[in-house]
Protein backbone atom coordinates (compact mmCIF):
# COMPACT_ATOMS: atom_id res chain seq x y z
CA UNK A 1 0.00 0.00 0.00
CA UNK A 2 1.36 3.19 -1.07
CA UNK A 3 1.80 5.74 1.90
CA UNK A 4 -0.99 8.22 0.72
CA UNK A 5 -4.13 5.88 0.61
CA UNK A 6 -3.18 5.20 4.65
CA UNK A 7 -3.74 8.90 5.23
CA UNK A 8 -7.38 8.46 4.94
CA UNK A 9 -7.33 6.74 7.80
CA UNK A 10 -6.88 10.07 9.62
CA UNK A 11 -9.92 11.69 9.43
CA UNK A 12 -11.31 9.15 11.96
CA UNK A 13 -8.41 9.53 14.23
CA UNK A 14 -8.76 13.39 14.17
CA UNK A 15 -12.77 14.13 14.74
CA UNK A 16 -12.20 11.65 17.88
CA UNK A 17 -9.27 12.99 19.23
CA UNK A 18 -11.41 16.27 18.64
CA UNK A 19 -14.96 15.02 19.92
CA UNK A 20 -13.21 13.33 23.11
CA UNK A 21 -9.96 14.79 23.88
CA UNK A 22 -8.43 12.39 25.22
CA UNK A 23 -4.90 11.28 25.35
CA UNK A 24 -3.21 8.95 22.40
CA UNK A 25 -1.80 6.05 24.48
CA UNK A 26 0.64 4.12 22.46
CA UNK A 27 3.14 1.54 23.17
CA UNK A 28 5.89 2.14 20.45
CA UNK A 29 6.23 5.39 19.00
CA UNK A 30 4.48 8.34 18.58
CA UNK A 31 4.40 11.86 16.67
CA UNK A 32 2.54 14.72 17.49
CA UNK A 33 2.20 17.72 15.26
CA UNK A 34 -0.26 20.76 14.37
CA UNK A 35 -1.53 18.74 11.00
CA UNK A 36 -2.87 15.36 11.28
CA UNK A 37 -1.32 14.41 7.86
CA UNK A 38 2.56 15.55 9.27
CA UNK A 39 1.91 13.40 12.09
CA UNK A 40 1.25 10.54 9.84
CA UNK A 41 4.16 11.18 7.57
CA UNK A 42 6.38 11.06 11.09
CA UNK A 43 4.32 7.77 12.17
CA UNK A 44 4.88 6.10 8.68
CA UNK A 45 8.65 6.59 8.81
CA UNK A 46 8.89 5.48 12.56
CA UNK A 47 6.96 2.21 10.98
CA UNK A 48 9.42 0.89 8.39
CA UNK A 49 12.51 1.26 10.91
CA UNK A 50 13.03 4.65 10.94
CA UNK A 51 14.60 6.55 14.43
CA UNK A 52 13.08 9.94 16.21
CA UNK A 53 15.12 12.03 14.41
CA UNK A 54 13.93 10.28 10.61
CA UNK A 55 10.20 10.63 12.27
CA UNK A 56 10.57 14.27 13.06
CA UNK A 57 12.57 15.25 9.90
CA UNK A 58 9.60 13.36 7.67
CA UNK A 59 7.16 15.65 9.97
CA UNK A 60 8.81 19.10 9.48
CA UNK A 61 8.69 18.46 5.67
CA UNK A 62 5.23 16.99 5.59
CA UNK A 63 4.36 20.43 7.71
CA UNK A 64 5.86 22.47 4.54
CA UNK A 65 3.50 20.74 2.24
CA UNK A 66 0.20 20.62 4.54
CA UNK A 67 0.03 23.65 7.05
CA UNK A 68 2.28 26.08 4.46
CA UNK A 69 0.91 29.08 6.37
CA UNK A 70 2.93 28.52 9.37
CA UNK A 71 6.34 26.85 8.39
CA UNK A 72 8.14 25.39 5.14
CA UNK A 73 11.91 25.47 3.76
CA UNK A 74 12.02 29.03 3.41
CA UNK A 75 12.30 29.61 7.00
CA UNK A 76 13.95 28.07 9.93
CA UNK A 77 13.85 26.70 13.60
CA UNK A 78 15.36 25.46 16.61
CA UNK A 79 15.04 21.57 18.50
CA UNK A 80 16.06 19.73 21.49
CA UNK A 81 17.22 16.01 21.00
CA UNK A 82 17.75 14.00 23.40
CA UNK A 83 19.30 10.23 21.80
CA UNK A 84 19.71 6.69 24.15
CA UNK A 85 23.38 6.77 23.35
CA UNK A 86 24.27 10.19 24.27
CA UNK A 87 24.01 11.36 27.90
CA UNK A 88 23.29 15.17 27.63
CA UNK A 89 20.60 16.12 25.25
CA UNK A 90 21.92 18.17 22.18
CA UNK A 91 20.39 21.71 20.74
CA UNK A 92 20.30 23.09 17.13
CA UNK A 93 19.41 26.28 16.25
CA UNK A 94 18.68 26.69 12.21
CA UNK A 95 16.91 30.15 12.66
CA UNK A 96 17.46 32.36 10.35
CA UNK A 97 19.94 35.63 9.87
CA UNK A 98 19.88 38.84 8.75
CA UNK A 99 21.42 39.70 5.15
CA UNK A 100 24.76 40.78 5.34
CA UNK A 101 23.48 44.09 3.61
CA UNK A 102 20.94 44.23 6.65
CA UNK A 103 22.08 47.62 8.24
CA UNK A 104 20.98 49.93 10.74
CA UNK A 105 20.79 52.63 8.14
CA UNK A 106 18.35 50.61 6.26
CA UNK A 107 16.25 49.49 8.37
CA UNK A 108 15.83 53.02 11.02
CA UNK A 109 16.96 55.58 9.11
CA UNK A 110 14.51 55.68 6.69
CA UNK A 111 11.02 57.26 5.59
CA UNK A 112 9.41 54.08 5.19
CA UNK A 113 7.93 52.71 8.70
CA UNK A 114 9.96 49.65 10.31
CA UNK A 115 6.40 47.37 10.19
CA UNK A 116 6.02 47.94 7.00
CA UNK A 117 9.21 46.81 6.01
CA UNK A 118 9.63 43.83 7.96
CA UNK A 119 6.02 42.42 7.64
CA UNK A 120 5.89 42.53 3.87
CA UNK A 121 8.06 42.27 0.63
CA UNK A 122 11.94 41.38 0.04
CA UNK A 123 13.40 43.87 3.12
CA UNK A 124 11.30 41.22 5.67
CA UNK A 125 13.07 38.10 4.43
CA UNK A 126 15.91 36.66 6.45
CA UNK A 127 18.42 33.82 5.06
CA UNK A 128 16.59 30.74 5.50
CA UNK A 129 17.83 27.69 7.91
CA UNK A 130 15.53 25.16 7.29
CA UNK A 131 17.25 22.98 5.07
CA UNK A 132 20.61 23.38 6.11
CA UNK A 133 19.00 22.56 10.07
CA UNK A 134 17.70 19.55 8.90
CA UNK A 135 19.75 18.00 6.47
CA UNK A 136 22.90 18.20 8.71
CA UNK A 137 20.50 16.66 11.92
CA UNK A 138 19.83 13.73 9.67
CA UNK A 139 23.40 12.96 8.66
CA UNK A 140 24.76 13.36 11.93
CA UNK A 141 21.56 11.09 13.75
CA UNK A 142 19.27 9.47 11.03
CA UNK A 143 18.86 5.49 10.08
CA UNK A 144 16.66 5.59 6.76
CA UNK A 145 17.98 7.11 3.21
CA UNK A 146 16.69 10.98 3.14
CA UNK A 147 14.63 9.86 -0.20
CA UNK A 148 12.44 7.48 2.25
CA UNK A 149 12.56 10.37 4.80
CA UNK A 150 11.53 13.06 2.38
CA UNK A 151 9.00 10.94 0.33
CA UNK A 152 5.42 11.65 2.47
CA UNK A 153 6.11 15.37 1.99
CA UNK A 154 6.41 14.79 -2.14
CA UNK A 155 3.57 12.77 -2.24
CA UNK A 156 1.90 15.64 -0.65
CA UNK A 157 2.99 18.43 -2.41
CA UNK A 158 1.94 16.59 -5.64
CA UNK A 159 -1.57 14.87 -4.37
CA UNK A 160 -2.48 18.51 -2.54
CA UNK A 161 -4.03 18.66 0.65
CA UNK A 162 -7.30 19.28 1.64
CA UNK A 163 -7.98 23.13 2.62
CA UNK A 164 -9.73 23.05 6.34
CA UNK A 165 -11.95 25.59 7.84
CA UNK A 166 -8.92 26.96 9.37
CA UNK A 167 -6.57 27.45 6.38
CA UNK A 168 -9.40 28.62 4.66
CA UNK A 169 -9.71 31.73 6.52
CA UNK A 170 -5.48 31.99 7.30
CA UNK A 171 -5.67 32.88 3.25
CA UNK A 172 -8.99 35.17 3.18
CA UNK A 173 -7.02 37.59 5.68
CA UNK A 174 -3.92 36.86 3.75
CA UNK A 175 -5.17 37.53 0.50
CA UNK A 176 -4.04 41.22 -0.54
CA UNK A 177 -0.32 40.14 -0.35
CA UNK A 178 -0.38 36.48 -1.92
CA UNK A 179 -2.35 37.59 -4.78
CA UNK A 180 0.52 40.64 -5.02
CA UNK A 181 2.32 37.50 -5.88
CA UNK A 182 2.81 35.61 -9.18
CA UNK A 183 4.26 32.15 -7.86
CA UNK A 184 1.91 32.56 -4.69
CA UNK A 185 -1.07 33.33 -5.83
CA UNK A 186 -0.39 30.50 -8.45
CA UNK A 187 -0.04 28.05 -5.63
CA UNK A 188 -2.41 29.49 -2.91
CA UNK A 189 -5.30 30.70 -4.95
CA UNK A 190 -7.63 29.62 -7.60
CA UNK A 191 -8.30 31.62 -10.32
CA UNK A 192 -6.95 34.41 -8.30
CA UNK A 193 -9.65 33.61 -5.72
CA UNK A 194 -9.19 32.39 -1.96
CA UNK A 195 -9.88 28.56 -2.41
CA UNK A 196 -12.86 27.70 -0.06
CA UNK A 197 -12.63 24.38 2.67
CA UNK A 198 -12.91 21.13 0.78
CA UNK A 199 -10.82 22.39 -1.86
CA UNK A 200 -7.37 20.47 -2.79
CA UNK A 201 -4.50 22.87 -2.99
CA UNK A 202 -1.02 21.18 -5.06
CA UNK A 203 2.47 22.41 -4.59
CA UNK A 204 4.54 20.21 -7.49
CA UNK A 205 7.17 22.55 -7.58
CA UNK A 206 8.03 22.67 -4.12
CA UNK A 207 8.18 18.49 -4.98
CA UNK A 208 10.38 18.96 -7.78
CA UNK A 209 12.66 21.31 -4.98
CA UNK A 210 12.64 18.23 -2.51
CA UNK A 211 13.42 15.75 -4.84
CA UNK A 212 15.95 17.70 -6.31
CA UNK A 213 17.24 18.56 -2.95
CA UNK A 214 17.21 14.64 -2.08
CA UNK A 215 19.84 14.04 -5.25
CA UNK A 216 22.03 16.82 -4.82
CA UNK A 217 21.73 17.95 -1.11
CA UNK A 218 21.65 21.30 0.77
CA UNK A 219 24.16 22.82 -1.49
CA UNK A 220 21.31 23.45 -4.13
CA UNK A 221 19.74 25.75 -1.78
CA UNK A 222 22.87 27.64 -0.68
CA UNK A 223 24.82 27.38 -3.47
CA UNK A 224 22.63 25.95 -6.42
CA UNK A 225 19.67 26.49 -8.71
CA UNK A 226 17.29 27.45 -5.55
CA UNK A 227 19.98 29.85 -4.33
CA UNK A 228 19.56 31.54 -7.77
CA UNK A 229 15.77 31.97 -7.33
CA UNK A 230 16.28 33.11 -4.09
CA UNK A 231 18.68 36.17 -4.86
CA UNK A 232 16.28 36.90 -8.00
CA UNK A 233 13.22 36.74 -5.88
CA UNK A 234 15.04 38.79 -3.31
CA UNK A 235 16.28 41.21 -5.77
CA UNK A 236 12.99 41.85 -7.53
CA UNK A 237 11.10 42.62 -4.58
CA UNK A 238 13.92 45.25 -3.41
CA UNK A 239 14.95 42.55 -0.95
CA UNK A 240 19.02 42.22 0.51
CA UNK A 241 19.64 38.24 0.07
CA UNK A 242 22.48 37.64 -1.14
CA UNK A 243 24.51 34.68 -2.98
CA UNK A 244 26.98 35.29 -0.64
CA UNK A 245 24.51 35.58 2.19
CA UNK A 246 23.35 32.08 1.15
CA UNK A 247 26.52 30.54 1.04
CA UNK A 248 27.65 31.66 4.24
CA UNK A 249 24.48 30.26 6.70
CA UNK A 250 25.60 27.53 8.89
CA UNK A 251 23.42 26.26 11.57
CA UNK A 252 24.86 26.38 15.19
CA UNK A 253 24.78 23.16 17.30
CA UNK A 254 24.72 23.75 21.54
CA UNK A 255 24.13 22.78 24.64
CA UNK A 256 20.19 23.39 25.48
CA UNK A 257 19.36 25.85 28.24
CA UNK A 258 18.65 23.80 31.61
CA UNK A 259 16.67 24.47 34.62
CA UNK A 260 14.34 22.75 37.00
CA UNK A 261 11.10 22.36 38.58
CA UNK A 262 9.48 21.11 41.39
CA UNK A 263 12.70 18.03 40.81
CA UNK A 264 12.19 18.10 37.38
CA UNK A 265 14.87 18.51 34.71
CA UNK A 266 14.11 21.49 31.62
CA UNK A 267 16.30 21.42 28.68
CA UNK A 268 14.89 23.69 26.24
CA UNK A 269 15.73 26.39 23.23
CA UNK A 270 19.15 28.36 24.30
CA UNK A 271 19.89 32.21 22.82
CA UNK A 272 19.25 33.20 19.72
CA UNK A 273 16.15 32.15 21.22
CA UNK A 274 14.58 33.84 24.74
CA UNK A 275 12.42 31.12 24.84
CA UNK A 276 13.98 28.35 26.70
CA UNK A 277 15.65 31.13 29.27
CA UNK A 278 12.86 32.49 30.19
CA UNK A 279 10.99 29.74 30.43
CA UNK A 280 13.21 28.62 33.03
CA UNK A 281 13.05 31.82 34.96
CA UNK A 282 9.46 31.87 34.90
CA UNK A 283 9.04 28.43 36.45
CA UNK A 284 11.94 29.12 38.66
CA UNK A 285 9.76 32.39 40.36
CA UNK A 286 6.27 30.51 40.25
CA UNK A 287 8.17 27.11 41.87
CA UNK A 288 8.22 29.71 45.33
CA UNK A 289 4.37 29.70 45.54
CA UNK A 290 1.87 26.81 46.51
CA UNK A 291 0.48 26.70 43.28
CA UNK A 292 -1.96 24.04 43.71
CA UNK A 293 -3.66 25.61 47.05
CA UNK A 294 -4.62 28.47 45.16
CA UNK A 295 -6.72 25.97 42.61
CA UNK A 296 -6.36 25.90 38.92
CA UNK A 297 -7.15 29.42 37.18
CA UNK A 298 -8.31 31.06 40.66
CA UNK A 299 -8.22 34.93 40.77
CA UNK A 300 -4.87 34.67 42.67
CA UNK A 301 -3.85 31.67 40.72
CA UNK A 302 -3.93 33.48 37.09
CA UNK A 303 -3.17 36.95 39.08
CA UNK A 304 0.58 35.25 40.54
CA UNK A 305 0.98 33.72 37.20
CA UNK A 306 0.59 37.21 35.14
CA UNK A 307 2.49 39.69 37.34
CA UNK A 308 5.27 36.59 36.97
CA UNK A 309 5.00 36.40 33.32
CA UNK A 310 5.30 40.46 32.85
CA UNK A 311 8.11 40.55 34.78
CA UNK A 312 10.30 37.93 32.73
CA UNK A 313 9.04 39.39 29.44
CA UNK A 314 10.24 42.67 30.55
CA UNK A 315 13.89 40.59 30.93
CA UNK A 316 13.64 39.45 27.85
CA UNK A 317 13.02 42.35 25.97
CA UNK A 318 16.22 43.98 28.15
CA UNK A 319 18.68 41.49 27.40
CA UNK A 320 17.99 38.50 24.76
CA UNK A 321 19.86 38.67 21.61
CA UNK A 322 22.13 37.07 19.26
CA UNK A 323 24.91 35.37 21.99
CA UNK A 324 27.46 36.05 18.81
CA UNK A 325 26.85 39.72 18.58
CA UNK A 326 26.33 40.48 22.56
CA UNK A 327 26.78 39.08 26.45
CA UNK A 328 23.58 37.45 27.98
CA UNK A 329 23.47 36.82 31.79
CA UNK A 330 22.13 33.79 31.18
CA UNK A 331 23.14 31.92 34.76
CA UNK A 332 21.42 34.80 36.17
CA UNK A 333 17.94 35.20 34.65
CA UNK A 334 17.79 31.25 35.52
CA UNK A 335 19.14 31.28 39.19
CA UNK A 336 17.07 30.19 41.66
CA UNK A 337 18.00 33.25 44.21
CA UNK A 338 17.35 35.57 41.41
CA UNK A 339 13.65 34.11 41.17
CA UNK A 340 13.21 35.14 44.77
CA UNK A 341 14.62 38.66 44.41
CA UNK A 342 11.69 38.68 41.83
CA UNK A 343 9.29 37.04 43.70
CA UNK A 344 9.64 40.17 46.41
CA UNK A 345 8.29 42.26 43.68
CA UNK A 346 4.63 40.56 43.21
CA UNK A 347 1.87 41.86 45.46
CA UNK A 348 -1.19 39.16 46.37
CA UNK A 349 -3.68 41.13 45.21
CA UNK A 350 -2.79 44.10 42.87
CA UNK A 351 -1.22 44.65 39.79
CA UNK A 352 1.82 46.33 38.86
CA UNK A 353 2.69 48.17 35.72
CA UNK A 354 6.20 49.66 36.89
CA UNK A 355 7.96 46.43 34.92
CA UNK A 356 6.38 46.68 31.39
CA UNK A 357 8.27 45.82 28.05
CA UNK A 358 7.56 48.51 24.91
CA UNK A 359 5.39 45.83 23.30
CA UNK A 360 1.79 46.65 25.21
CA UNK A 361 -0.64 44.50 22.09
CA UNK A 362 1.85 42.84 20.13
CA UNK A 363 1.53 42.06 16.50
CA UNK A 364 1.52 38.26 16.56
CA UNK A 365 -0.11 35.67 14.90
CA UNK A 366 -0.55 32.09 15.70
CA UNK A 367 2.01 31.43 13.51
CA UNK A 368 5.13 28.74 13.77
CA UNK A 369 4.70 25.11 14.49
CA UNK A 370 5.52 22.11 16.77
CA UNK A 371 6.13 18.78 16.45
CA UNK A 372 7.17 16.47 18.88
CA UNK A 373 8.09 12.43 18.67
CA UNK A 374 9.36 9.66 20.60
CA UNK A 375 10.14 6.18 19.14
CA UNK A 376 10.56 2.96 20.40
CA UNK A 377 13.85 3.10 21.48
CA UNK A 378 12.83 6.60 23.57
CA UNK A 379 15.22 8.72 21.48
CA UNK A 380 13.45 11.93 21.58
CA UNK A 381 12.36 15.27 19.59
CA UNK A 382 11.40 18.72 20.19
CA UNK A 383 11.42 20.81 17.50
CA UNK A 384 9.44 23.92 16.48
CA UNK A 385 10.01 25.69 13.17
CA UNK A 386 8.55 28.69 12.15
CA UNK A 387 8.19 31.51 8.77
CA UNK A 388 6.83 33.86 11.22
CA UNK A 389 3.51 35.81 10.36
CA UNK A 390 0.72 33.85 8.26
CA UNK A 391 1.92 33.07 5.10
CA UNK A 392 5.67 35.23 6.17
CA UNK A 393 6.37 37.87 3.38
CA UNK A 394 3.80 36.57 0.89
CA UNK A 395 6.52 35.64 -1.72
CA UNK A 396 7.60 32.37 -3.29
CA UNK A 397 10.57 31.85 -4.83
CA UNK A 398 10.14 31.76 -8.70
CA UNK A 399 9.97 28.68 -9.83
CA UNK A 400 10.67 26.37 -6.22
CA UNK A 401 7.16 26.42 -4.33
CA UNK A 402 9.26 27.61 -1.44
CA UNK A 403 7.47 30.30 0.59
CA UNK A 404 9.80 32.75 1.85
CA UNK A 405 9.79 33.91 5.69
CA UNK A 406 9.25 37.27 7.26
CA UNK A 407 11.65 36.95 10.28
CA UNK A 408 13.13 40.33 9.89
CA UNK A 409 9.92 41.43 11.49
CA UNK A 410 11.50 39.57 14.78
CA UNK A 411 14.20 42.19 15.50
CA UNK A 412 13.88 45.26 17.80
CA UNK A 413 12.07 47.87 15.92
CA UNK A 414 14.56 50.87 17.49
CA UNK A 415 18.30 50.68 16.93
CA UNK A 416 20.94 49.97 19.88
CA UNK A 417 18.78 47.51 21.56
CA UNK A 418 20.34 43.98 22.11
CA UNK A 419 18.02 42.85 19.40
CA UNK A 420 18.08 45.48 16.63
CA UNK A 421 19.43 44.78 13.47
CA UNK A 422 22.50 44.38 12.34
CA UNK A 423 24.25 42.43 9.70
CA UNK A 424 24.03 38.16 9.82
CA UNK A 425 22.12 38.40 13.11
CA UNK A 426 20.17 36.00 14.27
CA UNK A 427 16.80 38.02 15.33
CA UNK A 428 15.52 37.04 19.09
CA UNK A 429 12.71 34.30 19.28
CA UNK A 430 10.60 32.90 21.96
CA UNK A 431 10.71 29.65 20.70
CA UNK A 432 10.75 26.87 23.26
CA UNK A 433 11.06 22.95 22.06
CA UNK A 434 11.40 21.61 25.36
CA UNK A 435 12.39 18.02 26.98
CA UNK A 436 11.84 17.43 30.52
CA UNK A 437 13.63 14.76 32.09
CA UNK A 438 11.93 12.66 35.31
CA UNK A 439 14.84 10.73 37.10
CA UNK A 440 17.20 11.27 34.36
CA UNK A 441 14.95 9.42 32.11
CA UNK A 442 12.61 11.42 29.60
CA UNK A 443 9.30 12.35 30.59
CA UNK A 444 7.90 15.16 28.22
CA UNK A 445 8.22 16.76 25.14
CA UNK A 446 6.60 20.14 24.20
CA UNK A 447 6.40 22.76 22.11
CA UNK A 448 4.28 25.36 20.81
CA UNK A 449 4.05 28.54 18.16
CA UNK A 450 2.53 31.91 19.38
CA UNK A 451 5.22 34.68 19.79
CA UNK A 452 6.03 35.81 23.35
CA UNK A 453 3.41 33.58 24.58
CA UNK A 454 4.52 30.75 24.21
CA UNK A 455 6.76 30.60 26.90
CA UNK A 456 3.52 31.28 29.33
CA UNK A 457 1.69 28.19 27.36
CA UNK A 458 4.19 25.86 28.00
CA UNK A 459 4.40 27.24 31.25
CA UNK A 460 0.95 26.38 32.40
CA UNK A 461 0.90 23.17 30.67
CA UNK A 462 4.26 22.11 32.30
CA UNK A 463 2.54 23.30 35.46
CA UNK A 464 -1.06 21.65 34.93
CA UNK A 465 1.08 18.31 34.31
CA UNK A 466 3.53 18.65 37.39
CA UNK A 467 1.48 20.71 40.06
CA UNK A 468 -2.41 19.80 39.20
CA UNK A 469 -1.87 16.10 37.99
CA UNK A 470 -3.77 16.62 34.84
CA UNK A 471 -3.22 13.84 31.63
CA UNK A 472 -1.09 15.30 28.70
CA UNK A 473 -4.24 16.36 26.64
CA UNK A 474 -6.19 17.99 29.78
CA UNK A 475 -2.74 20.45 30.45
CA UNK A 476 -2.47 21.16 26.60
CA UNK A 477 -6.72 21.96 26.79
CA UNK A 478 -6.93 23.86 29.79
CA UNK A 479 -7.60 27.44 29.67
CA UNK A 480 -4.60 29.40 29.04
CA UNK A 481 -3.88 33.26 30.26
CA UNK A 482 -1.54 35.80 28.67
CA UNK A 483 0.16 38.94 30.41
CA UNK A 484 2.05 41.46 28.25
CA UNK A 485 2.80 44.92 28.85
CA UNK A 486 -0.98 47.01 30.35
CA UNK A 487 -2.93 43.99 29.57
CA UNK A 488 -4.13 40.35 31.01
CA UNK A 489 -5.39 38.17 27.83
CA UNK A 490 -7.83 35.80 29.09
CA UNK A 491 -9.67 32.75 27.44
CA UNK A 492 -12.91 32.67 27.25
CA UNK A 493 -13.70 29.54 29.04
CA UNK A 494 -12.12 31.14 32.35
CA UNK A 495 -15.25 32.53 34.34
CA UNK A 496 -16.86 35.91 35.26
CA UNK A 497 -16.49 35.69 38.46
CA UNK A 498 -12.78 35.38 38.06
CA UNK A 499 -12.64 38.23 35.77
CA UNK A 500 -14.48 40.21 38.16
CA UNK A 501 -11.92 39.57 40.67
CA UNK A 502 -8.55 40.38 38.53
CA UNK A 503 -10.39 43.27 37.86
CA UNK A 504 -10.31 44.31 41.09
CA UNK A 505 -6.91 43.95 41.34
CA UNK A 506 -6.48 46.41 38.85
CA UNK A 507 -5.78 43.88 35.48
CA UNK A 508 -6.89 45.18 32.63
CA UNK A 509 -8.42 42.29 31.16
CA UNK A 510 -9.41 41.64 27.45
CA UNK A 511 -11.01 38.14 26.81
CA UNK A 512 -10.56 35.80 23.82
CA UNK A 513 -11.92 33.18 22.24
CA UNK A 514 -12.94 29.69 24.41
CA UNK A 515 -10.43 27.93 22.26
CA UNK A 516 -8.21 30.56 20.80
CA UNK A 517 -5.09 30.16 18.60
CA UNK A 518 -3.54 33.67 20.21
CA UNK A 519 -2.74 31.27 23.11
CA UNK A 520 -0.59 28.52 20.54
CA UNK A 521 -0.83 25.05 19.74
CA UNK A 522 0.48 22.73 21.96
CA UNK A 523 2.02 19.40 20.77
CA UNK A 524 3.01 17.33 23.12
CA UNK A 525 4.21 13.54 24.26
CA UNK A 526 4.61 12.44 27.62
CA UNK A 527 6.27 8.99 28.82
CA UNK A 528 5.12 7.14 32.14
CA UNK A 529 8.27 6.56 33.44
CA UNK A 530 7.21 3.82 35.17
CA UNK A 531 4.98 1.53 32.29
CA UNK A 532 6.80 3.38 29.69
CA UNK A 533 3.56 3.78 27.51
CA UNK A 534 3.57 6.88 25.46
CA UNK A 535 0.49 9.22 26.48
CA UNK A 536 0.20 12.01 23.26
CA UNK A 537 -1.87 15.72 23.45
CA UNK A 538 -2.46 17.91 20.53
CA UNK A 539 -4.33 21.23 20.51
CA UNK A 540 -7.81 21.81 19.32
CA UNK A 541 -6.47 25.10 18.95
CA UNK A 542 -5.40 24.08 15.68
CA UNK A 543 -5.58 21.39 13.42
CA UNK A 544 -2.96 18.98 15.47
CA UNK A 545 -3.66 15.58 16.07
CA UNK A 546 -0.99 12.84 18.12
CA UNK A 547 -0.35 9.65 16.78
CA UNK A 548 0.85 6.53 18.06
CA UNK A 549 1.56 2.99 17.37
Amino acid sequence: MRFSKIVILLAIIFTHSLIWSQDVVAPQGMVASAHPMASQAGIHILKIGGNAVDAAVATAFALAAVEPNASGLGGGGYLVLKMVQEKQPVFLDYREKAPGGATAKVFYETDQSFYEMTHYGGKSIGVPGMVAGLFSLHEKYGKLPLAQVLQPAIEYCDNGVTVSENLAAIIIDKYNYLSANTDASKIYLLDLLPPEAGTVLKNPQLAESIKQLISDGANLFYKGKIAEAIVETSEKNNGLITTKDLENYKPVYGVPVKGTYRGFEIYSAAPSSGGGTHLIEFLNILEGFKLKEMKHNSAKYIHTLAEAMKIILTDKEAYMCDPAFGDIPIARLMDKRYAQHLRDFIKPSQARFDYISRNEEGDESGSTSHLSVVDAERNVVALTQSINLWFASGIVAKGTGILLNNHMADFADKPEMPNSVEPNKRPVSSIAPTILLKDGKPFLTIGTPGGTRIIGALAQIIINLIDFNMSIDQAIEAPRIHAQGKYLYIEGRIGKETVAQLEKMGHRVKMKDKYDAYFGGAQGILINTETDKLYGGADSRRDGVAVGY
